[in-house]
């Protein structure tokens, strides 16, 4: 199924504008928009996709659920790119419709979080309805005369798709908020390592004590590893029962990087690894000064001789 990539839909959606700028070169490719998250993962891993994209975390919201969800359970799948949106939010009605006649607005319930202030102070009185997405919402403003809402709070890619014309843009409240999105594939080769590289993964404790979280975190930070995200979700075992997303600066590749998988993998009842690949920020670099301890590549290197030396009887 040679380019043809699922995504999160309707057609419309910040999602499609992801994968069309993650995969410009792909005129002659086939987008397909699915009804949901776990729409785009069933689609990849049954071959019916050569990739997916679905979003991962917004700044204002946080992660999204269904994302996280989908990539601790069920068959794994390699994150092998990443990309950052700005979330710039227009409201847009019918033609004819000025602003004083909007009384309904559609919007996604991450879109609404971002625009209350605005429609609190530009709309008081309408009322604010949560549909699946904000192209959802644009396709549902579009279905004229049957249309229950006025307006709907989307992305201009939405509110063009479906003819409708802008009342006002930049409605957010939030000028710099931006969403990430991941490109998932089947496990395969991994990215090359660019030198501003993100690495993620799902760990699991083998039971609940007290410092278990410390012992996890201790991995990476021994060895100089940043970890930029750290999120707990239930394991679906019980109450009380958390796995740990994380997201770490580097590549597998890496000997730091490596290390601290392996002391995951040692002290874990298991760790799911989701990828290695190049940051959206990659401008910005990864590596901190290692002003308190040493580790560079070499500097592991030189420490793994060391030891085997030792354990061979050469000291000295």
């Amino acid at each position: 199924m040679s380019n043809r990539y699922a995504y999160l839909g309707p057609e419309g959606t910040f999602t499609e504008a992801a994968l069309r700028a993650l995969k410009p070169d792909a005129p002659a490719a086939q987008f397909v928009p699915c009804n949901g998250v776990d729409m785009v993962f069933a689609a990849v891993r049954r071959g019916e996709a050569t990739g997916g994209v679905v979003p991962l975390e917004n700044s204002v919201e946080g992660g999204v659920s269904a994302t996280t969800a989908e990539l601790v359970n069920g068959d794994p799948l390699l994150i092998t790119a990443e990309i950052a949106v700005a979330v710039e939010f227009t409201l847009f009605a019918r033609r004819g419709t000025a602003l004083p006649d909007v009384k309904r607005v559609a919007t996604h319930s991450h879109a609404l979080a971002q625009c209350r202030g605005w429609l609190a102070a530009n709309l008081p009185d309408a009322e604010a309805h949560i549909v699946s997405s904000t192209a959802a919402a644009a396709q549902s403003v579009a279905e004229e005369p049957s249309s229950p809402y006025d307006a709907a709070i989307c992305a201009r890619i939405a509110g063009e798709r479906y003819g409708l014309v802008p009342l006002a843009e930049g409605v957010g409240d939030r000028a710099e908020a931006a969403t990430r999105f991941i490109y998932l594939s089947r496990p395969g080769t991994l990215p090359e390592p660019t030198g501003a590289d993100r690495t993620s993964l799902v760990a699991f404790l083998p039971h609940d004590h007290p410092g278990a979280l410390v012992e996890l975190l201790t991995q990476f930070a021994v060895r100089d590893v940043n970890l930029t995200r750290l999120e707990s979700r239930p394991t679906g075992d019980g109450l009380g029962t958390y796995c740990f997303f994380m997201d770490a600066d580097g590549h597998v590749a890496e000997a730091r990087v490596g290390e601290a998988l392996m002391g995951l993998r040692r002290i874990c009842k298991d760790v799911r690894f989701l990828g290695s690949y190049p940051r959206a920020d990659a401008g910005l670099g990864h590596l901190r000064p290692a002003a308190r301890i040493s580790t560079t590549n070499d500097d592991f290197h030189e420490a793994e001789q060391w030891l085997a030396r030792i354990r061979a009887g050469r000291v000295g």
